[in-house]
């Protein structure tokens, strides 16, 4: 009943308030096929700098907002995170150059640095190790289906007929609206914890309470500590998991800023460039949903983790390689398993590292720096994807692709040698133990602790 309470009551809300997270981030790309750049008179390079230079205040600021997070409560911030960069989205019809643009995204980055960081934190406050993967990627999901309502709501205004006021405007206003509609739902909706949820009677919140010193943290509701924040970072773990975060985001960047410049690529018209984007997220999302479920199931990340960048490489490869003109299906093809394989990692590599550290100020500070790394890992993408290697943009793949091979080594790296560990920690006490075998409150000690197996 617990479970069913937090999945009816908290997924729904953080589902949609990331749905207009990722439509307010993503859908620079759809006004751009409705004549933006020329209406504010964009010259060179100036769209890929919007991209790019969006990435550094959403990188630089997720560690210190995502601690904001652990110390005021999700319940305030992230609802004011929401209300701060819709009003920015709505703000963004006004921009009358790339000048008057360029802070707006600035400002709209900044605010959404610690949303993504902050919900997978806090979404470890209310679920197991085991039911995180899945719960990560129904929220993250929304992803997949916020750039398919983009496109679809891109499809309609751009038909809108109005000589003051262009589509691409109406796009910000709509959208941005709805952005400030959900946040001031979700300042009354969302509780703190499991201990003040108010969907929860006494009894389910003791039961909450029992659920995450089981298989969750060693303590709940842990009084903020600065030093507890960063005691995870003294590992050798650590710089693998610094090179996950920074490579595995590439892809998806790639594919959620620039499909419809990709889809483009197959010489349709505008209308039907933004309505051929639906399709290959709607599929994505699907799958996402089949992996990450998976993942849960068998209580493995490591090789699902693989599995996806292989995915997303394969499409790379493909649109690198072809001539798309002639080959539009295998091309289209291609852009599906982009969406396919590109998001699943988010899901799965911040899942990963918050199962294996049972502090929760560790576990905050830890998934704001990844969560960040993973943001200016964006940067790669947009630095790389320049007018000039239109139409095929080639060093764009390249660079995505050598970030997925990079991506796949390190996480075999840490994963294989989690499963090692695990395997010489079992013959050296002469007992078979899994990760769920073990209450978390046992693990004071964390990987010091007899009884620790990595969740690998």
């Amino acid at each position: 009943m617990v479970i069913r309470k937090l999945d009816l009551y908290l997924l729904p809300m953080l589902s949609a308030m990331y749905f207009f997270n990722s439509v307010d981030r993503s859908n620079l790309g759809n006004a751009k096929t409705d004549g933006m750049d020329k209406d504010l008179h964009f010259v060179g390079e100036q769209y890929s700098l919007l991209i790019l230079l969006f990435y550094v205040p959403n990188g630089l600021l997720d560690l210190p907002l995502n601690m904001i997070t652990k110390k005021f409560s999700a319940k305030v911030t992230l609802p004011g995170f929401m209300l701060f960069w819709g009003v920015m989205a709505m703000l963004q019809c006004a921009a009358k150059s790339f000048g008057g643009l360029l802070p707006i995204r600035l400002l709209i980055g900044a605010a959404e640095a610690g949303f993504f960081a902050g919900t997978v934190f806090y979404l470890t406050l209310f679920y197991t190790r085991g039911e995180l993967g899945f719960r990560i990627a129904i929220y993250f999901g929304s992803a997949l289906l916020a750039a398919a309502f983009s496109g679809l709501i891109s499809y309609g205004v751009f038909q809108i007929n109005d000589d003051k006021i262009a589509g691409w405007m109406y796009l910000f206003i709509i959208e941005g609206g709805m952005t400030v509609l959900i946040a001031l739902v979700a300042f009354f909706w969302l509780p703190a914890s499991p201990a003040t949820a108010w969907f929860l009677t006494a009894e389910e919140k003791a039961a909450a309470k029992a659920r995450s010193l089981r298989d969750a943290s060693g303590t709940v509701n842990a009084e903020f500590s600065m030093k507890e924040c960063f005691q995870s970072w003294k590992t050798w773990k650590f710089f693998p998991w610094c090179v996950i975060a920074f490579t595995y985001p590439v892809a998806f960047s790639t594919t959620s800023n620039f499909l419809p410049q990709i889809v483009a690529r197959l010489g349709y018209s505008t209308v039907k460039t933004n309505l051929w984007t639906v399709a290959p997220n709607a599929v994505g999302f699907v799958f996402l949903l089949c992996v990450t479920k998976s993942s849960d199931y068998f209580r493995e990340r490591t090789f699902h983790i693989v599995f996806a960048l292989c995915v997303s490489l394969i499409g790379m490869i493909i649109l690198a390689t072809i001539d798309v003109l002639h080959n539009k299906g295998v091309a289209y093809f291609a852009c599906f398993l982009m969406a396919m394989g590109s998001y699943i990692p988010s899901c799965l590599v911040h899942s990963w590292h918050n199962n294996n550290n049972l502090n929760e100020n560790s576990r905050a500070a830890t998934t704001g720096l990844l969560v960040g790394l993973s943001n200016l890992g964006g940067i790669l993408s947009g630095a790389t994807f320049r007018t000039e290697f239109a139409p095929k943009y080639i060093p764009t793949l390249i660079a995505t692709a050598c970030c997925n091979g990079t991506c796949i080594c390190f996480v075999l790296w840490l994963g294989l040698w989690m499963k090692a560990e695990n395997r010489r920690r079992n013959v050296a006490q002469g007992r078979v133990l899994k990760a769920e075998n073990v209450s978390t409150e046992e693990l004071a000690d964390g990987e010091k602790s007899p009884s620790w197996r990595f969740f690998t």
